[in-house]
């Protein structure tokens, strides 16, 4: 992309068509993602005999997973919650498994029957994966910081015997409320029942407990997580003891860190810079990139989520999926008809996002600016 090419090159800054843009230092497609596509498209070329199919969306990015549809690549249809319809997987064909990895029990069904894996898994999800499996070699109950229906928590969590999801701070607060204090248990396991293990049972399986995370998660949210887990251990068992009954390892990801760190650091200059909003690149489908929006929405900062250029309207709209995941379209630049007000703004993208997406989207942009302040 000629465009972020020029703005990483000019200190990630740049002027154009009366709208100045700063972009974010660590941005977009990450080591994983790069790997897991080239994987994918190399798998294509390797067996153009063969019929390749895929589990899952090898990355949320719509443009990708397009793009593998062309290719003929067949994506394995979901049946129900869950649920997948494996019978069209014929002996000799080839199967993807995507970046966010694939469910111990479907590993186990491809490796009886005679295809060709290739295994795109992020190297940091199966590095979760190795952590979780250390949780129940030890006895304990792996607690996940993730959202329980997301691809990559649904693989790790078949990599466990006893688990719970916590997807934020209030359903982790839960948890160590729990821990210490006891409670319902039938309200427990009622508001819990699709995050839990089978079987599970809060008065037991708590006393033990292992921390592992989504690897697109907030960081900053797992480790505030992970303090709440050891002091609701110290309190139940005393500051000598709650090593035994609480361990941690850094499962978060150095892409979705340095992303997170990157957006950070444009919304604490946004005075400074003079930033009219952020504009955050990737799929609405993509956690890490809904991730990256919540950094400037928590400190007030205006900003949008958007994953394509076409959300941006010639009539100065923008259709864009809020905090809450709804899909809203408002009024986007303020003020754009005039002519001697420059827009400031600053953009960054999810690690699964092309720059393709983010030039296509400033273009539009610039346009939108040129047209309504009466440009040529």
């Amino acid at each position: 992309s000629e465009l972020v090419g020029e703005l990483k090159s000019n200190d990630f800054v740049i002027e154009k068509d009366g709208v100045k843009v700063h972009l974010a230092k660590d941005f977009g497609f990450c080591w994983g993602v790069e790997r897991s596509i080239a994987l994918a498209y190399e798998a294509v070329k390797q067996f153009p005999e063969k019929t390749v199919h895929i589990t899952n969306e090898l990355i949320h990015n719509p443009e990708v997973n397009d793009h593998l549809h062309d290719m003929n690549v067949q994506f394995i249809e979901k049946v129900g919650e869950g649920q997948k319809d494996f019978s069209k997987v014929g002996d000799g064909d080839v199967v993807i498994l995507p970046a966010f990895g694939a469910s111990f029990e479907e590993m186990s069904l491809f490796d009886a029957k005679n295809v060709d894996i290739v295994d795109t898994t992020c190297p940091w999800v199966s590095k979760v994966w190795n952590t979780v499996d250390q949780h129940q070699r030890k006895g304990l109950t792996s607690v996940i910081h993730g959202k329980y229906a997301h691809e990559e928590t649904v693989a790790t969590v078949s990599f466990c015997e006893d688990y719970i999801c916590v997807k934020d701070m209030k359903e982790a607060q839960m948890v160590a409320d729990y821990i210490i204090n006891g409670g319902d248990k039938e309200a427990f396991l009622k508001y819990f029942e699709k995050a839990v293990s089978e079987g599970f049972d809060p008065d037991t399986m708590l006393d033990k407990v292992g921390l592992a995370n989504q690897t697109t998660m907030y960081k900053k949210e797992t480790r505030a997580i992970g303090q709440m887990m050891q002091k609701a251990m110290m309190k139940k068992f005393g500051p000598v003891d709650a090593k035994d009954h609480y361990l941690e390892f850094d499962t978060i990801c150095d892409a979705t860190q340095e992303r997170q760190d990157a957006i950070h650091e444009l919304v604490e200059n946004s005075s400074t810079l003079g930033l009219d909003f952020i504009l955050v690149v990737g799929g609405w489908d993509s956690s890490n990139t809904a991730h990256l929006l919540e950094i400037p929405q928590k400190a007030g900062v205006r900003s949008f989520h958007i994953n394509k250029a076409d959300c941006i309207g010639a009539d100065n709209t923008i259709t864009h999926r809020t905090m809450e995941g709804e899909i809203v379209t408002e009024k986007f630049i303020t003020d754009i008809e005039d002519g001697d007000k420059e827009v400031v703004m600053g953009v960054t993208s999810g690690a699964s996002t092309p720059d393709k997406a983010v030039q296509d989207s400033l273009s539009s942009i610039f346009l939108l600016k040129k047209m309504s302040s009466g440009g040529d």
